[in-house]
């Protein structure tokens, strides 16, 4: 098989990930207005999304390790579009559990079977590019994300198609996502052993340096320090990363709507229909700057840490992080500003999808990358259940994002403090 073959699965397979996850917040307003949900309520079932499609990394990585990547992705795929799809058939306010069923469980396991064996996968074609292998394997989720966006907004507004309701949006996406899955799982294989790219042989190590040692495996590496501080790391970066992308449309249509009530003289529910769904689409464009900036960087920053080193990358992007969360707030109502604080907080965001990846594969080996990783990816999303969760209730209490976005910024500063103190594991005797 030619090894760009597993990079063409990963970027399919990462593409139908950022349609299912990347784009939820352009749902939130049409669901509400359509089912009578509160804000709490909708945001539920994107996080209960996060947490499972989280969780299901672990086993996708082990038995990807196990069965090889093929069979996991391609029974992950029609799993996604068929929940995605069930979505399109909810019928009133009764079926929220059905919202947290279709989308939330079923689609969230699907995707989770879907997204992780590509990354474990790639970078074993790929051992002389390993960083920017991952980072094309990953670059479909901001891809899917970036188109997901804009569409999702004009087929709600058509009158032709959606009317004013997401649920078209649902039907006619999940039958996509369940073909394009499908075919990036038929894309994958393991290389065979002892494989290298031709006319590439391993660098010599340098004089001085410690003798090679041998991989660690699962258990060895879910025994150390570091693994755990990277665990950390993932969260709180995660945490605020998903707490922006699942609510910057609706944060985005909050503070540009007040802003033009404000301007015009007259209640928000009095602004025109014309006017409000301008700023839909104004929001939908943060959104998509957002994901633009998501897909390019996971391919950008994998050139870049091969080149500088996965660790001073880690805290250059967590400080900037820092700073963009901590005025993400008061650009809201203003759309360029937004969209260039969407743009840092995307780049920083899915600078961390490449990072640590190449931070696992680096401190403990390839051998048992997909049981790894799987477990390291599963702080995502934790960290993904718990600030959409906190984003809704904070919502419904004070009616704007402030507080949210302040804690945000709080826990990446404690990830820059972990990612400083985080240094490689000793190597294994072979």
């Amino acid at each position: 098989m030619p090894r760009w073959v597993p990079l063409l699965g990963g970027v399919l397979g990462s593409t139908t990930c950022g349609l299912l996850l990347y784009a939820f917040s352009v749902f939130i307003k049409p669901l509400r207005a359509e089912f009578g949900w509160s804000a709490t309520e909708v945001g539920l079932a994107y996080a209960i999304c996060v947490l499972v499609f989280g969780l299901m990394t672990m086993p996708a990585g082990r038995l990807s390790d196990r069965f090889g990547p093929r069979p996991v992705v391609v029974i992950g795929g029609a799993i996604v579009g068929i929940g995605f799809f069930l979505v399109s058939t909810l019928q009133g306010p009764q079926d929220l559990i059905k919202l947290y069923l279709y989308y939330g469980l079923i689609a969230g396991f699907g995707g989770g079977l879907v997204y992780l064996p590509p990354i474990a996968t790639a970078p074993k074609w790929w051992p002389d590019r390993r960083a920017l292998a991952t980072g094309l394997t990953v670059v479909g989720l901001g891809l899917g994300s970036f188109i997901m966006g804009p569409l999702a907004t004009s087929m709600i507004n058509s009158p032709s198609i959606g009317a004013g309701s997401a649920l078209p949006v649902f039907k006619y996406v999940g039958v996509a996502m369940f073909f394009m899955a499908i075919i990036a799982g038929l894309c994958l294989s393991n290389p065979p052993a002892g494989y290298k790219p031709a006319g590439w042989n391993p660098p010599a190590p340098k004089a001085g340096a410690p003798k090679a040692g041998r991989d660690y495996t699962y258990n060895e590496t879910i025994k150390t320090v570091q693994f755990w501080m990277l665990y950390l790391a993932y969260f709180c970066g995660s945490f605020a990363g998903l707490m922006v992308i699942g609510v910057i449309a609706a944060h985005g249509i909050n503070e540009m709507n007040k802003e033009a009530a404000a301007l015009a003289g007259v209640a928000v529910s009095a602004l025109p229909k014309d006017v409000t769904s301008s700023i839909a689409m104004q929001a939908a464009l943060a959104t998509s700057c957002l994901n633009a900036a998501n897909a390019i960087v996971r391919v950008l920053i994998g050139a870049i840490a091969d080149k500088a080193g996965v660790r001073i990358c880690f805290l250059v992007t967590f400080t900037l992080q820092v700073a963009a969360m901590a005025v993400l707030f008061p650009v809201g109502k203003t759309l360029f500003l937004l969209c260039i604080v969407a743009i840092i907080i995307g780049w920083n965001y899915g600078a961390m999808f490449t990072l640590f990846p190449s931070a696992c594969l680096q401190y403990f080996g390839p051998t048992a990358q997909g049981s790894n990783y799987g477990l390291l990816f599963t702080s995502w999303g934790i960290a993904g259940f718990v600030s959409n969760l906190l984003a809704g209730r904070m919502f419904d209490m004070f009616g704007t994002y402030a507080m949210s976005f302040t804690i945000g910024a709080v826990f990446v500063a404690v990830g820059v403090v972990v990612l400083a103190l985080t240094k490689a594991p000793r190597r294994l005797e072979a």
